[in-house]
């Protein structure tokens, strides 16, 4: 340290030396708040050993997946060996309630006489109404003509998702919101039904959320599709730890959500979001997931979403969030006295308040609103972004904090000269949420197939949500019309805004 009797006479020399050891002080500060983070925060690879049962879990699920698609395939199904018919008589607790459907055939035979039973078939499929267990039993009586030897009639059987499996459409709709919207991993949903008396282990599960996954594939890609017809979207991303096949620790994956909320400026389409499951954060993910997409994309400040403007046809404009900006000058005022990061905040928060008058109007309305009332404030903010700049280094937080804003401006700026753009990125933010508590509350994905399942199922709650439709009573529904051999030519009627009404 300079003693006082060193130290320069020159005032300008003296500032020099004071700017320069807050700067090192400001940088310091930083760095025992990350060491402190790293050596008291969560520590994301050790790993509770209970947990492997999701590797198993998502493995298997995959699996089920496969082998639904190759039964599908036309080309594959016919050489696959035929899988001997899955039975459950009188498997399922003699406790539960019996629901008895008895389906009846024509009686009339052709020659004129009524036919009478001669034996029946039963099957029983196991039900769910949340929070209750019973059995659906079907009947299905045969009848012979006492005229003629030719007049045995039966009313076929009814088509399930699980051919010949217990599970109805209703119980594969519980599992599923009980997974993917409760959170609560399969293997604890088995222990929850060993309770009941209902020998299910968790293999059992996969497989039939496999089999859903696969089936709901279809309206998955037709809301993906639907979304990439907007012209103005979000897109966020988020981290999904997978297990590594052999290592006893996670790698990295994500989440990439895509979606649309126009809500705000009262625009006509219904909101929605889609996830896609990706093993990393290249900007090249983004990049296959719009393709199709042409329009203004609302994001954070992640470098990877600039390659989408050098595609050969720029057919993307980029819009960034305020949130972020904001964030960057709060996270400095944390740590200490920070005048200039508290100047930025103000201005920042008047927008704020300008965009809470505006919820809700017309893109027109907000676009006439925004030049007369914000555009003044972001004339005032970029002088004073300007000025700021000049007072500090660019190296400590502060510095930071505003090369960011400047790096961003003329993404930041842009809902000024369009009404339907949102100030931030919130609206892509909240569908993420789910996605991140899931993953606290599961830790992790067992494998990357499993992984885009849940991306697949995940979309369809997220946008039942968005739109307030129940969603054991959607699932369950889309399910039963899938089984029923719903056209693939006509899969939009069964998006969630097109299939049930709002609760």
């Amino acid at each position: 340290m300079t003693a006082p009797d060193e130290l320069p006479n020159d005032i300008a020399e003296l500032k020099a030396i004071i700017r320069a050891q807050q700067d090192q002080n400001a940088r310091l500060e930083a760095l025992v708040a990350s060491f402190k983070k790293a050596l008291f925060g969560s520590k994301s690879e050790k790993i509770d050993p209970a947990q492997y049962e999701l590797e198993l879990e998502d493995i298997e699920t995959a699996i089920a997946q496969v082998e639904a698609e190759i039964d599908a395939d036309a080309r594959t199904a016919p050489v696959r060996p035929a899988k001997p018919r899955q039975t459950n008589r009188g498997s399922l607790p003699k406790h539960l309630e019996r629901v008895e459907v008895v389906i009846e055939p024509e009686l009339s035979c052709a020659c004129g006489t009524e036919r009478h039973v001669i034996g029946e078939d039963v099957s029983e499929r196991l039900d769910i109404i949340p929070a209750q267990f019973r059995v659906i039993v079907t009947r299905r009586p045969k009848y012979a003509c006492r005229s003629c030897e030719g007049g045995i009639t039966q009313t076929p059987a009814t088509a399930h998702i699980i051919a010949g499996g217990m599970p109805t459409e209703a119980t594969l709709a519980h599992v599923l919101v009980s997974k993917y919207a409760d959170h609560l991993p399969l293997y604890r949903q088995a222990q929850i039904y060993s309770r009941q008396g209902l020998d299910l282990d968790r293999s059992t599960l996969s497989a039939w959320v496999g089999k859903s996954a696969f089936e709901l594939t279809p309206i998955y890609n037709a809301l993906m599709a639907n979304l990439k017809r907007s012209t103005k979207l979000f897109m966020d991303e988020t981290t999904a730890p997978v297990l590594s096949p052999g290592r006893k620790k996670t790698k990295t994956g994500y989440f990439w959500a895509l979606a649309r909320d126009d809500r705000p400026w009262g625009g006509d389409d219904p909101p929605s979001v889609a996830f896609t499951y990706a093993p990393g954060r290249s900007g090249q993910h983004a990049e296959n997931i719009l393709k199709g997409f042409s329009g203004i994309l609302q994001v954070d400040g992640y470098a990877g979403y600039n390659r989408l403007l050098k595609r050969p046809v720029q057919d993307v404009t980029l819009a960034y969030c305020w949130t972020h900006a904001r964030r960057k000058l709060h996270d400095v005022t944390q740590s200490g006295a920070a005048p200039i990061a508290q100047e930025g905040l103000a201005q920042i928060q008047a927008l704020y308040r300008i965009e809470k008058d505006l919820r809700g109007l017309p893109a027109d309305h907000r676009y006439a609103a925004r030049q007369d009332r914000s555009k003044p404030i972001i004339k005032d903010f970029e002088l004073w972004l300007a000025q700021s700049r000049a007072r500090v280094s660019a190296k400590p937080p502060t510095g930071e904090a505003l090369k960011y804003i400047a790096k961003y401006w003329d993404g930041l700026i842009r809902f000024l000269d369009d009404g339907r753009i949102e100030i931030d990125n919130n609206p892509v933010e909240r569908t993420i949420r789910p996605i991140a508590l899931n993953r606290k509350n599961a830790l992790f994905a067992g494998h990357d197939a499993g992984a885009q399942n849940w991306a697949v199922i995940a979309s369809l709650i997220e946008t039942c949500k968005l739109k307030e439709i129940e969603l054991h009573g959607y699932l369950s529904a889309v399910l039963t019309a899938i089984a029923q051999r719903h056209k693939q030519t006509d899969i939009n009627e069964l998006l969630p805004w097109y299939y049930a009404k709002p609760v």
